[in-house]
């Protein structure tokens, strides 16, 4: 799961970067606000992290820009502003949720693991998708009740389409939340791991389906 994070403070945006990295998300960090709206032009994340004062664009006209476009990635504001009135117009613009400064990091980890769920259906975090379980807020996969052994990689590839199990998922989906700005990742890279995916997913209860020329799905095969 790839996250955006828009800070224009280097050691506070470090520090978050590294913590919200410890919790197992992927963080693309940037510092002003004209950067945060080209880049959600092209780019899809789970979650944007968005502070409000920011340079060349505040973090007011990234949000009504990017709801101007439709687009629906959940977006958590830190602000030092508690006003009432800040946090009316933020939710009038589509913020889906305010963390005040100073936050604790924990915190934060759960603000954002919830709006994660919120935003894909789900409600609680503990998932199923037949035997296949995911502890959202451990982080942890057990098929038939054992744990699964992954790569960070495959653990992010499996997590995607487990929030979304039954859904099409698209490659282009997968590409940006593993890679982001990095421009590292491909379609043949997916699709490896994918192909490793499947290896360990050894029942006759789910599978990852492809779906031609939409993507992959997580699909149960029996009960939920």
């Amino acid at each position: 799961m790839r996250i955006l994070l828009v800070e224009d403070n280097p050691q506070l945006a470090a520090s978050l970067s590294t913590a919200l990295g410890q919790a197992g998300f992927e963080v693309d960090a940037l510092h002003d606000g004209a950067a945060a709206d080209h880049v959600l032009h092209t780019h899809d994340y789970a979650l944007v992290v968005l502070d409000l004062a920011l340079p060349r664009l505040d973090g007011w006209e990234v949000l009504r820009r990017l709801r101007s476009r439709r687009g629906r990635v959940p977006v958590l504001i830190l602000t030092a502003h508690g006003a009432l009135e800040d946090r009316v117009r933020g939710l009038d613009l589509g913020a889906d949720d305010f963390l005040g400064k100073p936050f604790e990091l924990a915190e934060l980890e759960a603000r954002v693991r919830a709006l994660i769920r919120r935003a894909n259906g789900l409600e609680h975090p503990r998932i199923a998708c037949g035997p296949l379980i995911y502890d959202s807020v451990a982080r942890r996969f057990t098929l038939h009740g054992r744990a699964l052994a992954l790569t960070p990689r495959e653990h992010s590839v499996l997590e995607i389409l487990m929030l979304r199990a039954g859904r099409a998922v698209a490659k282009e989906t997968l590409i940006d939340q593993l890679f982001g700005m990095t421009g590292a990742g491909s379609a043949e890279a997916i699709e490896l791991y994918v192909h490793r995916l499947r290896r360990k997913l050894v029942s006759d209860e789910i599978s990852v389906v492809t779906l031609r020329g939409l993507g992959y799905m997580l699909e149960s095969h029996g009960q939920p």
